[in-house]
């Protein structure tokens, strides 16, 4: 990708009360997670003129129309706020109220998403089946959907009541033979919009199947995006479409190390593709925006931290773009009056929960977190305390040498919320202890995975390891993290040779055991989740050998209560070197 064929524009945050409309053309690259601005609404300062404004040429000559675009990515079912330090952002009844007031403003407006709007979700849709999830996009008024590889976590049986359930449509180009397996999905979907026709064509990512659980696909196949959106687009363009518009479950991953250019599979997509107006990526949890190949290309932080507005002018007879903006807006739940319509449709849900997951059911001595001793969010980095925790329930349970999970796994904070928030199923507290209730075990481990175990030579303990760090230093869900064993890898060395030692730890859980044999002459015990023990996130298929145990959520619960008060902390689990450039995650002090 040259620096030629991307023309990117940074991010400018300004707080909206001081100006009522900003427009400024600022060029560079820009690739950015963006911090939850002072302000309800972050202003990206991008408005492209692509060519002077309209002017009448004659009798009979409509005038421009002004198309609206609300779109969040990766909402996974965030039903209620997300607590921030800056205060409660997001959750369905604020989103809708926000939507609402957009819609009021601007009638000609679509509002769509790309993909895993349910699945890896909280115990509010988890537990129900996701149905609150789809049961509020509805209210909210959503039109348009694409799938990610969390909605065929609970396979196509399951899908296919989602779809059924849902009033809008669901999209998806890039699906070989999914008319054999579900009905109710097309590759695009036309709107009339204030008179102009938007061909709205979905993108599936291309490594899906390998991130659920074997199977869980059936005979659908993910084919390339690329010539699957041409083919869309085209037939798009036939049946009547004058704007083209891609919802796509692909991402910003990071930036390039030399250029600063922006990277990942939303870029290459973006530079590969041709006749787009606007592309929407998902899947990463990257605020950006920028044009490239002269596409406007949008991501949202997920889980409705921030939600984007994306406007279109639009020649209604030809479908010309004139003009086009983005602005990404933080929504605030504490400033709008919550939809009284999503309220009342997630009471009964509450109600019938609360007694289950607002349980507590053990303490801890230490707030346990998601994010990791090196402060990535998503924990998949380093170490982390959820981590450890989760895996040394599952060794001392089953009695194995050692146990692994992968990151991607991880979903929550194990330990309830300092702040009291109303609406979770935490009781108010004062630290220390920590209390864990039910459902934050649960907002841990959504997926109804089990516990496997089996034996593994050194050799094969070694490919694991080294798959997990495989990856670095990008993010990527097969992160280990692990218990019994502390090694160390060296994050230079090529991929596949760069686990450099592993040692046993010590009955403290210290890491200055004795080293690990890690050959085929040596064999050990593990314990690991069923989606990696089928070969899930890269890690090797060892199903034909494995045993699958009680479930993992459950298991960390009986752990949780058995040894309450837990002592989670950061042990030097897993030590990164390096012998080259590249540079080792820093830790938090």
């Amino acid at each position: 990708m040259s620096c030629r064929a991307l023309s990117v524009f940074r991010l400018l945050v300004i707080p909206i009360a001081s100006v009522s409309m900003l427009v400024v053309l600022v060029s560079g690259w820009g690739a950015e997670r963006a911090a939850p601005p002072e302000s309800s609404v972050a202003v990206l300062a991008l408005l492209v003129a692509i060519a002077p404004p309209m002017t009448p040429a004659g009798a009979g000559t409509r005038p421009s129309v002004e198309l609206q675009f609300l779109t969040v990515s990766d909402w996974h079912a965030q039903l209620d706020p997300l607590s921030t330090p800056e205060g409660q952002i997001g959750g369905a009844a604020a989103l809708s109220a926000y939507f609402q007031a957009e819609r009021a403003a601007n009638p000609n407006t679509l509002t769509l998403t790309a993909g895993d709007a349910f699945g890896a979700s909280p115990p509010l849709s988890s537990f129900l089946h996701e149905r609150p999830a789809v049961l509020a996009m509805n209210l909210m008024g959503f039109q348009a959907d694409t799938f990610g590889n969390h909605n065929f976590a609970r396979g196509l049986a399951h899908l296919q009541q989602m779809i059924d359930l849902a009033s809008f449509r669901y999209v998806s180009a890039n699906l070989k033979h999914v008319e054999d397996h579900l009905t109710g999905v097309k590759p695009f979907e036309i709107f009339d919009v204030g008179g102009v026709k938007v061909g709205v064509i979905g993108i599936t990512n291309p490594e899906a199947p390998r991130l659920v659980f074997p199977g869980r696909f059936g005979g659908i196949e993910v084919t390339d995006p690329i010539p699957a959106a041409h083919k869309a687009g085209a037939a798009a363009r036939q049946a009547g479409a004058t704007v083209l518009v891609a919802i796509t479950h692909l991402g910003v991953t990071g930036t390039d190390r030399v250029s600063g250019a922006p990277v990942g599979p939303l870029i290459d997509f973006a530079s590969n593709v041709s006749g787009f107006d606007v592309i929407f990526g998902d899947h990463t949890d990257v605020q950006f925006s920028g044009i490239i190949n002269q596409a406007l290309v949008v991501e949202n932080r997920s889980k409705g931290l921030t939600y984007a507005r994306t406007r279109l002018r639009v020649a209604p007879e030809n479908g010309r773009v004139t003009q086009r903006s983005v602005e990404f807006v933080t929504p605030y739940s504490n400033r709008v009056t919550p939809d009284p319509a999503l309220v009342n449709l997630l009471a009964p849900f509450r109600a019938q929960l609360a007694p289950i997951l607002g349980q507590v059911i053990g303490h801890s001595t230490a707030f346990t977190p998601r994010a990791d001793a090196c402060g990535n969010p998503a924990g998949r980095s380093c170490e982390s305390r959820v981590g450890n925790t989760v895996t040394d329930a599952m060794r001392t349970t089953y009695r194995v040498d050692f146990a692994i999970t992968n990151s991607g796994g991880l979903r929550g904070n194990l330990t309830c919320p300092t702040s009291d928030d109303p609406a979770d199923f935490c009781p108010p507290y004062t630290p220390p202890p920590f209390p864990i209730a039910r459902g934050q075990v649960l907002t841990v481990l959504p997926f109804g995975n089990v516990v496997a175990t089996l034996q593994v030579n050194g050799a094969e303990l070694k490919r694991m390891l080294e798959n997990g760090v495989s990856a670095m230093p990008a993010v990527s869900g097969r992160f280990p993290q692990v218990s019994g064993l502390c090694f160390t890898y060296d994050i230079s060395a090529p991929a596949g040779n760069r686990v450099t030692r592993a040692i046993y730890q010590v009955a403290d859980g210290n890491c200055s055991g004795a080293p690990i044999d890690l050959t085929a002459g040596a064999t050990y015990t593990i314990a690991q989740n069923d989606f990696m023990a089928y070969g899930g996130d890269g890690y090797p298929n060892f199903g034909g050998r494995a045993t699958t145990r009680e479930v993992l959520e459950q298991v960390v619960a009986d752990y949780v209560a058995a040894t309450t008060p837990i002592k989670p902390a950061i042990q030097g689990r897993i030590v990164c070197t390096t012998s080259g450039m590249t540079a080792c995650p820093a830790r938090l002090p």
